[in-house]
């Protein structure tokens, strides 16, 4: 049997063929991390400052009661969830305070609805005469906070789900479980009932012995 010789030129070029391939993997690895890193960046979700929300949605309801055509219920709902909002801000890493926020925009934003829908036709034929522009800059602002809050109740979500909140959500309300090792199938049964059945005729054939 021919066994190949080995020279030293052949093994230098196996360990030059070895150090390009490895130093090509490399490379190669190099650039799938540059391009999976460039990815996640591209996807990733522009952070929002909770101060920034907060500010934002305070400052259209002051230009919103520039005049007296909203309710005080309106006030008095975006300025509870204003402060339920600062209560997220100081505490930082609670999660019960953002998503009491969360929750607060949420139901203002069906509270909103609802006053516009009341009060603002009525409003307008009011101030058709006196002050009409700025009656308009102040429902063109109550309208623009109305509208931005179902984009601030997903940056704020995002923020619930940083600081370690769940999907679900629980309330603390009992909840009913149905315990199934309680439950019998009926197969089961009958078959527990057919051998209680034949056990108790084959004690009534034990008995003793008849009398004649």
């Amino acid at each position: 049997m021919n066994v190949p010789r080995v020279t030293s030129e052949s093994w230098a070029n196996f360990c030059y063929d070895e150090r390009v391939s490895s130093f090509l993997c490399e490379i190669l690895k190099l650039q799938r991390d540059t391009t999976s890193q460039r990815g996640s960046k591209t996807m990733e979700i522009p952070a929002i400052n909770l101060k920034a929300i907060v500010l934002v949605h305070w400052l259209l309801t002051v230009w919103a009661c520039l005049t007296f055509w909203l309710p005080t219920s309106y006030v008095m709902s975006n300025v509870s969830v204003f402060a339920v909002g600062v209560w997220a801000i100081a505490q930082r890493d609670s999660i019960d305070a953002v998503l009491m926020f969360l929750i607060g925009l949420a139901v203002t934003i069906l509270t909103d609805i609802v006053h516009f829908g009341l009060y603002y036709a009525v409003a307008e034929i009011q101030h058709q005469s006196l002050d009409r522009d700025l009656f308009r800059f102040s429902g063109g602002m109550a309208i623009l906070s109305l509208l931005l809050k179902p984009v601030s109740c997903f940056f704020v979500f995002q923020m619930y789900r940083e600081r370690g909140g769940e999907y679900s959500v629980n309330f603390g309300f009992p909840s009913i479980t149905r315990n199934r090792d309680a439950y019998q199938s009926i197969d089961h049964q009958d078959q527990s009932g057919s051998s209680a059945s034949s056990h108790n005729q084959t004690e009534g054939g034990k008995s003793g012995p008849r009398s004649y």
